[in-house]
């Protein structure tokens, strides 16, 4: 690949990345919103990024349906011509959006529910407390998993 050939393809690249920039919110969005829920340990915070994750799903089915050109779907009576935008996906963005308001509303209601409980919205406690009341069972013993051990090979 010559420096010509590449230079020309990191060009359009970046024209394509110009045109489409709803999609590279949309990428940063569900990147973003699925950290926070894979890597946050406080409950409220996986919730945030829950919704960061669907709003990056809605944006998605947004510009998807982008006609450029399109009219409203509402053909007048002498008859109409061009392009029409459909309603179908902003319909099922309005519906998603209901349902993730609820979804919202009784995550929160369930950290309230949690925090009153047990006093902590971190997992990684939770977990700890509902082995010692018995409601998970205890860890399995893996091999390493003594205290002071490091799972690796020592230097006996």
């Amino acid at each position: 690949m010559t420096a010509a050939s590449t230079a020309i393809a990191a060009q359009s690249a970046l024209d394509v990345l110009g045109t489409r920039h709803a999609y590279v919110v949309f990428a940063l969005l569900l990147c973003i919103g699925l950290y926070m829920m894979i890597a946050n340990p406080n409950l409220v915070k996986k919730v945030i990024g829950l919704n960061l994750f669907q709003t990056a799903i809605f944006l998605l089915f947004i510009a998807s349906a982008y006609v450029d050109g399109g009219a409203i779907p509402i053909v007048p009576s002498g008859g109409g011509t061009g392009p029409y935008v459909s309603p179908l996906p902003h319909v099922l963005v309005l519906t998603a959006i209901v349902v993730g308001v609820s979804l919202t509303a009784v995550a929160l209601a369930l950290c309230i529910r949690i925090y009153d409980e047990y006093g902590t919205l971190r997992v990684d406690t939770l977990r700890e407390l509902l082995r010692e009341e018995g409601s998970l069972p205890a860890r399995p013993d893996l091999p390493g998993s003594e205290p002071g051990s490091d799972g690796g090979d020592g230097d006996d």
